[in-house]
């Protein structure tokens, strides 16, 4: 079975670059646990664009749904001791999601020496 990859397409105004990244830092942990969890980045543009795309692969398709209905919510909640408990402004003014199935991979190649 191959694994499925979601990017997360997010539009981010130049001001809330670091309001995202710091929310993402903050919650860092909070995925790696999920039953098909494989892999995450955050990934910043250089240039040329405002969107950040915030990569994920899953052992399939099912296990990142379950991830969404489930602890996906809790990572998305305010943090603890925000006033309030209001959920602050998002720091993206868009969202798309893609969806991809791993067809090929591959890694750097192991050297034989030792």
């Amino acid at each position: 079975m191959a694994s499925v990859v979601k990017i997360n397409v997010l539009t981010v105004p130049a001001e809330q670059r670091e309001v995202l990244e710091k929310r993402f830092a903050a919650r860092a942990g909070s995925v790696e646990n999920s039953d098909g969890f494989e892999w995450f980045e955050l990934l910043r543009p250089l240039e040329g664009t405002d969107q950040y795309l915030v990569y994920t692969r899953w052992r399939s398709e099912k296990d990142f749904e379950a991830w969404m209905a489930g602890s996906m919510r809790g990572a998305h909640k305010p943090a603890e001791g925000d006033q309030g408990g209001e959920q602050p402004k998002p720091a993206a003014t868009g969202s798309t999601l893609w969806s991809f199935e791993v067809v090929q991979s591959a890694g750097p190649k192991q050297s034989d020496e030792s």
